[in-house]
């Protein structure tokens, strides 16, 4: 499957806002976004332009989709399933991205971003309910257990997420870890009040809607 291979960093001066695409890196003074806030090219110290309606529809779903790693007809595909459930389109969308695995395995801190995530579960270092699960679009539900697999547990990038180099993260609350372990809870489904980014998503509603 295609996938982004270049520089991260540049996703996030592109969107002018940090998208944690790099674990650790993106807490620290190493932060590209912090050392260059400016777009990535040679135009991108220019002075800014008004951004037309459609542009900021377009930046919006591209900041969204880059946060979630998930490419454009998947997002697609994402944004039409929470189309046809009963509620809020916009508040569906981000629910549907936040259940993803891959998601799932970042905010319980058993990696350092999504990317990694979607690697442990790609190698199918990851568990739910006690069957291996190696698809990072796998969608959790309330009372799913998603750990690390046994045989894996050994390897020096799972043993320090329980040492004191453990990565530190504060949990949405419909997700529950138990302390020193490598295994969480899904306790319910997530709201749009717990996923704290700055997301506008009326205005990829908008977008999908013309």
């Amino acid at each position: 499957m295609a996938r982004y291979t270049g520089s991260v960093c540049r996703l996030c001066r592109r969107e002018g806002t940090k998208l944690f695409l790099k674990g650790d890196r993106c807490y620290s003074a190493k932060c590209a976004i912090s050392k260059r806030p400016t777009p990535p090219g040679m135009h991108g110290q220019a002075r800014a332009r008004k951004m037309s309606e459609y542009g900021m529809q377009l930046r919006e779903k591209q900041k969204v989709r880059r946060t979630y790693g998930v490419l454009e007809t998947q997002f697609r595909r994402t944004f039409d399933k929470a189309a046809r459930v009963k509620g809020v389109t916009g508040d569906n969308l981000l629910a549907l991205l936040e259940r993803r695995l891959d998601n799932v395995v970042y905010r319980l801190g058993l990696a350092s971003s999504r990317a990694q995530a979607r690697q442990f579960v790609r190698h199918s270092h990851i568990t739910v309910n006690g069957k291996k699960v190696n698809i990072p679009s796998f969608l959790v539900k309330p009372g799913d257990v998603v750990e690390v697999a046994e045989k894996s547990r050994s390897s020096v990038k799972f043993k320090r997420l329980t040492g004191e180099d453990a990565i530190m993260v504060t949990l949405p609350q419909w997700l529950e870890r138990e302390k020193n372990t490598l295994k969480g809870t899904v306790t319910k489904m997530p709201a749009r009040e717990d996923i704290d980014m700055p997301i506008e998503e009326h205005l990829i509603v908008e977008l999908y809607s013309k």
